[in-house]
């Protein structure tokens, strides 16, 4: 189920990220709860790139390779793309990118996404930064903006919560256990939400605008 990985396998993934580990911080909040919004705004601000588990997924099937076939058949089953397939996404995005400092939004999915990517990149989070938004607010939200998105229907909205309620808030549970966890208002306006977000990254930025 995506969890084993043979001896070269591993040494070979994580020998990338092994001479000098990037600061990640991994940013997760359900399905229209404004993630996108904000790391843009920490982006522009505190110089961090954005990496998108899910558009790095699409980006995969867009350029018409097996793996891509591969992403496609399984997104459109509702099922979760294997941890490997999308960790090898991730990191090379991480290698490739002149950066020391990540945003990786809508990842680790589950408990097995968490250890698996712990354990191929040697990779520890900085902090979870988690936008908490009811579900009320994220389906108004979604159902409200129009992005030509075909998953933003009630039926396919509603799955989503369901997946990330079952298994994203296990990530968050364990994170939480070790005092990771940022935990944000997002059902505040677009602004405040910003602010709160913004005195958690600031203490780490003042120095170097010092």
């Amino acid at each position: 189920m995506g969890t084993v990985f043979d001896a070269a396998k591993k040494e070979e993934t994580t020998s990338a990220l092994s001479i000098e580990k990037p600061k990640v911080v991994f940013v997760l909040g359900g399905p229209g709860s404004g993630k996108g919004t904000q790391c843009a705004n920490i982006v522009e601000h505190f110089g961090y790139t954005h990496l998108s588990a899910g558009d790095l997924l699409r980006a995969e099937i867009k350029s018409g390779s097996e793996n891509g076939t591969m992403i496609q058949n399984m997104i459109s089953e509702g099922k979760i793309v294997p941890s490997e397939v999308t960790i090898k996404l991730l990191e090379k995005a991480i290698v490739e990118i002149d950066n020391d400092k990540f945003l990786i939004d809508g990842f680790p999915r589950n408990e097995e996404n968490r250890a698996a990517f712990e354990l191929v990149t040697g990779i520890v989070p900085e902090f979870v930064l988690f936008f908490d938004c009811s579900e009320e607010e994220m389906e108004r939200r979604l159902l409200s903006r129009n992005q030509g998105r075909v998953d933003d229907n009630i039926d396919t909205i509603r799955k989503r919560f369901k997946v990330f309620v079952e298994s994203s808030l296990a990530v968050i549970e364990y994170y939480n256990s070790k005092g990771k966890v940022k935990k944000i208002d997002a059902a505040k306006p677009v602004g405040e939400v910003f602010e709160a977000v913004k005195a958690i990254f600031a203490p780490v930025s003042d120095k170097v605008a010092a």
